[in-house]
């Protein structure tokens, strides 16, 4: 195995970076320098750990710029994504900041004595981060794990761990204690599967592919070890006729185009009413027409290229098997360029409407009624986020509860936000993150009672 990963520039398909990378003797050594920083992180006043994480959020702050550069180099984001991804890093913390202080415990009325619960950190948390969203996704796992009083292990994506290497420098830089927060770039095969089968990593959380995630909970059951996982995605978008037809054309691109459509909440498949498909169609070309793709570099670009070029053979593959309906451009040149690309499916059978593209493209299938429009949302293994777009509220809350998603919007694409539960049904994963509960999910719950 290599002991250097070459990174690529996206949007030129030119090596422009080396990354060691650590085997497994490096990451049992990283794992117990967070064993031993663990008790006397945990043991820290809840304000102080609190103080630690706002100054983090602070310094974090300092370095946005910084670090939007970085991601717009090393995955090819946009400008405004990786702003956005680096403010959403500082947003994290400092809203776990406020989590040391208010991690209650309960008092249960019981017969014979006081009951009392309490809420204790596992000890080493391990989190396994994909390329899709380097930044917020590894702080929607350490900024709650670390307010909770554990420490944390984390493993980058091998094509883009730029980001995750300067958080963990910037949080040395904030006061956080050696051995707190550490970024082990490497292997999958290797540093994550020593993060399932360290005994000393309590937790773990993945964020990924289903059948990679399959396999961390099939490696974390051998040591009964919790387990968090963020997986795949198709998620719809339904259009009913009564709806603002221009404005849902309208913003249909930005719901799966976002981050060229490598999104696991991205609304890849599009179900409109029959008695507005036409309407919406001819609607929905000049919006996906007029999306910006352009260098990342340019502040103007809606839309990057894929982050490799195997991805992009991926999702050129689903292409190759389907008439495109219509598409925009790219600036072409040797980065991983895909078009954002719309196809009408007629057959819910169709391996581009059943499997996760994780490019920008969008299925386009007509429905006749509300009861045929849950039915083929639901017709699907993955159930992670959608969208409804109606006028009729009541009818909006009705398919929102039928349809089977952890994260639904009505009149809007939005899934994810730092202050509400974010998590999917189904094949989408296990458990929940964000949201007021998330240091919950990295603590134990301790009875004990007290005889009187």
């Amino acid at each position: 195995m290599p002991s250097t990963f070459t990174l690529v520039d996206p949007s030129t398909g030119a090596p422009f970076d080396e990354v060691e990378l650590a085997d497994e003797a490096r990451t049992d050594a990283a794992v117990e320098r967070a064993h031993e920083a663990f008790a006397p992180w945990r043991d820290l006043a809840p304000g102080e750990r609190a103080s630690l994480l706002r100054r983090f959020a602070a310094v974090v702050d300092e370095h946005v710029e910084e670090l939007a550069a970085i991601e717009v180099r090393n995955a090819g984001h946009t400008w405004g994504n990786a702003r956005w991804e680096a403010g959403n890093v500082r947003d994290c913390l400092n809203y776990y900041a406020g989590a040391p202080e208010r991690l209650h415990g309960r008092q249960i009325p019981v017969a014979g004595g006081t009951d009392l619960t309490f809420r204790e950190p596992y000890g080493v948390v391990g989190i396994i981060v994909p390329w899709n969203f380097p930044m917020p996704i590894a702080a929607w796992g350490f900024a709650p794990a670390l307010a909770a009083g554990n420490t944390v292990v984390l493993k980058p994506a091998e094509v883009t761990p730029l980001t995750a290497l300067r958080l963990a420098e910037l949080a040395l830089e904030a006061g956080l204690p050696e051995g707190v927060l550490t970024v082990v770039p490497g292997a999958g095969t290797v540093v994550g599967q020593r993060f399932v089968t360290h005994p000393l990593v309590r937790k773990v959380c993945f964020t990924g592919s289903t059948a990679v995630g399959k396999q961390v909970m099939a490696g974390c059951a051998e040591q009964v070890k919790n387990v968090t996982l963020e997986l795949g995605g198709k998620s719809s978008n339904i259009i009913f006729a009564d709806a603002d037809i221009a404005a849902a054309a309208a913003a249909a691109p930005g719901a799966v185009f976002d981050n060229a459509g490598q999104d696991c909440c991205a609304r890849s498949r599009l179900l409109v009413e029959r008695s507005a498909y036409d309407e919406f169609v001819a609607l929905l070309e000049p919006a996906v027409r007029s999306v910006r793709v352009l260098d990342p570099s340019d502040e103007a670009s809606e839309m990057g290229p894929l982050i490799t070029g195997r991805q992009r053979d991926r999702v050129t593959g689903f292409l190759d098997e389907v008439e495109v309906a219509f598409a925009g451009t790219t600036p072409g040149g040797d980065g991983f360029w895909v078009p954002p690309t719309v196809v009408a499916v007629e057959d819910p059978a169709a391996r581009i409407w059943r499997e996760e593209v994780f490019g920008p493209v969008v299925a386009v299938m007509p429905f006749d009624d509300e009861e045929h429009a849950v039915a083929l949302a639901n017709d699907t293994e993955y159930g992670l986020s959608g969208s409804i777009y109606t006028r009729d509220l009541g009818r909006g809350l009705r398919v929102a509860r039928a349809v089977e998603a952890g994260n639904l919007s009505v009149n809007s694409h939005s899934s994810v936000r730092y202050w509400t539960p974010f998590g999917g049904y189904k094949q989408s994963g296990i458990g929940r993150e964000l949201g007021p509960d998330a240091a919950h999910a990295f603590t134990e719950e301790k009875n004990v009672f007290i005889a009187h």
